[in-house]
Formats: C-alpha cells, structure tokens, sequence
C-alpha cells in the first residue's frame, strides 16, 4: 500500500478508501482519539481507535511523542475541526516516547526552554511552521535566480581574506595549539600551517562572487557564513546563511531594482504557498501582542507587513536626505531616539531606519550614497569625492534587510583606497587583477537570509528561525 502524507489525506475526498500513514502522536484523548502529524502540514488528522480491537499493550504504548502507523478507511469527520478522519483497523508501534521524560508536551513552552531542546522543539508547532516556511523561501531564492539567468557559485568556506575588515573571524588552523611553530620574530609561523598561510571561516561570498560574475555574468552564492562577534542579542548568529548575488554591468540602480523584484517575489511566494502556516504564526502574534503595553504592539499582523513589502514600491532616498528628515524629525527633536542625529556622517542605526519607514515614508526604503567612511573599501567612490554607490533596502519591524553597491571597477581608486584603510595589496591580488582584465561597472548586495525569515515569519529571536543556532557560548547539538 502507498504511504501517504497527513497534507495528503486532509486533501482528499473521504470515500472509504484504505491508507496507510506513519506519524508521531501529538495528543491521545480518552484512548480512543489519536491526533498524528508527519510534519507535512500544520494540521494533525485524527485516527479513531475501537479500544476493544487492540491489545492493552499497544494503547498503553500511544502518547504524546510515540512514533507509529496507523491502517485504516479514509472517513467523512463526525468531529469539528477537520473534513475527514481515519476509523483506524490496524496499528504498529515504530517507537515509545516516556510520557515522564518526553519533554515536548502539549502544552505552551517557552522559546528559551526550547532553545536546549533544539533537536526536539521542530515537533512543536511553531517550530514546524517556521522551518516549513525557511524551506518554502530557500526555495524560493533559487528558483528566482535560475529562472532570471544567474548561476549558482559556491563560493569556499575557507579563506585567507576578510570581505567585511571587521577582523571578527574563526581562525582554521592544523597548528599544535599548545606548541605552535614560531618564526624568527616568535610569532606563530603560519607557512607551516595547512594551508601555507593565516586562513579563517568565511564572513562572505562576495569576493569570489565578483570574480565569477566577471565571467558569467550573473552569479549567486547561497551558503554559510560566520561571524566570530561576541554578541548574545537577538539580532546576531555565529553561524548564519547569506544570499549574495553579484552581476557584471549592472550600475547602482540596476542593482537596486534587482533588489526589491527579488525581495518581492520570494515573500509572494509564501503568500502563495504557505497560508496554513502564515495565519498560525500570525495568530500566534496576535495573542502575544494582547499581553504588551498599547505603545509596544506592532502596527501592522505578519501578513499584512508581507503585504506592505510585496505590494508597495519602495521609496528611494538618498543618505544626504534621510539625515536631513531624521535630524529635523519629532523624536531626535524631542530626544526620544537613544543615538540622536546630530551631524551628516553619522552610521544610522536600527531605529532611524524604522522611523524611516514605518513612521515617515510608511512603505520599505532604499536608502543609497552613504558616506565613504562608514562603508567598505570594495564600494565606488562618487565623484564628490566622500560619498560612495551603497545601498540598503529598509524594512518594517526589522530595518536593514539587504546591504549592497555598486562595486568599485576603477584599479587605481581601488588601490588608494585599500592603502587608506592597509589592506595589502598581496594580500587581495587576485581581486585587483579583475579591475586590470577587461574590468567593468558591476554591483552587487547581501541578504541575510535569516534576516529574511524572520522578517516572514514574525519571530523575535534570529536563534529561533535556524536549525541549530551557533553563538557564544552554544555549540551543543
């Protein structure tokens, strides 16, 4: 017989078929009804048992947890709540789940008690509903690139550069740590090492990503990164998955308007695809808010934001503007922002960015031509001389999104650039090499893509919309 899925059955038209299902138990009320889910769906279907045509062991052997397969006849539902149920004829216990141990009761648990049970919490149904969702958008970004001509990079995990200059990297060493080789200076003599040379876990594709765009025009690496930033908040993951796409001839506003279809069409598309587990998230919200002060409750429910962001066009401002509306703006007037605006040049932080869109331009923002100074050294230098071809898409509830720019194609700019902040020239050779054969204007930006799954799916916490999340201090599973 064909195993089918609970997503399956609950779509099919109850006519006294015979099926077969495995699942785990989520709840088993009066021995009598069991309600199973594969993680297919947010929804359980429900099985029907006739205690008397099964062995006491076997129905002592259901609860909460208990992996099994049920056989049976496909029924119209007597009960509310669901079209059809299972009038079950036969049952096999695949595994028990102690009901005095098993921890994923059904019942409310907090994140931070799923947090260090995160090899169980996907059972939950929150947890479920946002790793369906992480799975419907990871897909999402791939099809939208393929379909739009960009290859698929796989940019190396191990490197000797730092894409960012933020200096906060995982070292990746063969070297003896309690006696390494030393050189003459006694210093750790890294030519002895693996690799001939100091090497670190990645912070970004975008460097090698440029190199292929340089030859195929329209590249994208979707892959791991990581960030060695002793930072316990919210916002921040050791380990974490970027999107980076990078195209040869692509100006600034090219690069922007790639940004926005882009962002667009994968939040369509769980619009699309995944509206059980979109309202059961925002449901979920909607009863969290209830319990917050009037002024903390969001403004807007989870798909309704999905909605801003898919259904406005986002208002395009430059950084000179954005400085002159947040410093002439109530709350820096009144003090109420926690790093006022004082001056142009200042790095703006989450709440600017917020006020930007939610408050001022009350759709999602491309704020563009930052300051040289705040930016990295790869971004193209305006001809005023202090700006550079940066952008940043702005979102509600969240802020920046996407970081990116316009590249920097011009080799001697790029080398007084890269001698202003010593970065070595040996060091990134490579990298200049592309501004000395057939260079040419490209761009490119970052997504952090569980930046964007938490932005669809209202999660406050960034550790709660990754498998196993990698920060200070927790590596456990």
């Amino acid at each position: 017989m064909a195993r089918t899925s609970v997503k399956e059955l609950l779509g099919l038209d109850p006519k006294l078929q015979e099926i077969e299902i495995d699942g785990w138990v989520k709840t088993f009320r009066s021995n009598r009804f069991i309600a199973l889910n594969d993680g297919s769906t947010l929804n359980n279907i429900q099985c029907v048992v006739n205690f008397e045509d099964f062995d006491e062991n076997i129905i002592k052997s259901i609860s909460s947890g208990a992996a099994i397969k049920v056989k049976g006849t496909l029924v119209e539902s007597q009960g509310r709540g669901q079209s059809v149920e299972i009038q079950v004829t036969d049952l096999f216990i695949h595994g028990t789940a102690d009901p005095e141990t098993y921890p994923i009761q059904p019942k409310k648990h907090s994140f931070e008690f799923l947090r260090e049970k995160a090899h169980l919490r996907v059972r939950t149904n929150t947890f479920a509903a946002v790793m369906r969702l992480r799975s419907a958008l990871a897909y999402a970004v791939h099809t939208y690139f393929q379909k739009n001509g960009f290859y698929y990079m796989h940019a190396p995990i191990i490197t000797g550069s730092d894409a960012e200059g933020a200096g906060e990297m995982f070292r990746v060493t063969t070297l003896d740590p309690k006696n390494p080789p030393l050189n003459d200076e006694g210093e750790v003599n890294y030519k002895e090492d693996f690799f001939g040379k100091e090497t670190n876990l990645t912070v970004s594709g975008q460097l090698e990503a440029e190199a292929y765009a340089m030859g195929l025009g329209k590249v994208y690496t979707f892959g791991p990164t990581f960030r060695a930033e002793n930072s316990n908040t919210s916002r921040h993951l050791a380990e974490f998955w970027m999107i980076e796409p990078e195209m040869a001839f692509y100006d600034l506003d090219d690069n922007m308007d790639l940004a926005e279809d882009f962002i667009k069409d994968v939040l369509q598309y769980i619009l699309d695809n995944c509206q059980d587990d979109l309202k059961f998230l925002e449901q979920r919200l909607l009863d969290e808010e209830k319990v917050k002060p009037q002024a903390e409750r969001s403004a807007m429910a989870l798909i309704e934001k999905l909605k801003f962001v898919v259904d406005n066009n986002f208002k395009r401002v430059s950084y000179t503007e954005a400085i002159e509306i947040l410093k002439n703006s109530k709350p820096n007037k009144k003090k109420k922002f926690e790093y006022p605006i004082n001056e142009w040049g200042t790095d703006l932080q989450s709440e600017h960015e917020r006020f930007l869109v939610e408050k001022h331009f009350k759709c999602p923002v491309i704020l563009f031509d930052y300051p040289a100074k705040i930016k990295a050294f790869y971004m193209r230098l305006n001809e005023d001389g202090k700006t550079v071809r940066a952008m940043d898409v702005l979102f509600p509830g969240i802020g920046e999104i996407v970081g990116g720019s316009q590249r920097e194609e011009r080799l001697e700019v790029l080398k007084q650039k890269m001698t202003e902040l010593s970065i070595e020239e040996e060091e990134l050779w490579w990298y200049l090499d592309l501004r000395k054969f057939g260079t040419a204007v490209h761009s490119g930006f970052g997504l952090g893509f569980e930046r964007l799954v938490q932005f669809a799916t209202g999660m406050g916490n960034i550790r709660d919309v990754i498998p196993f999340p990698r920060t200070p201090q927790n590596a456990a599973f």
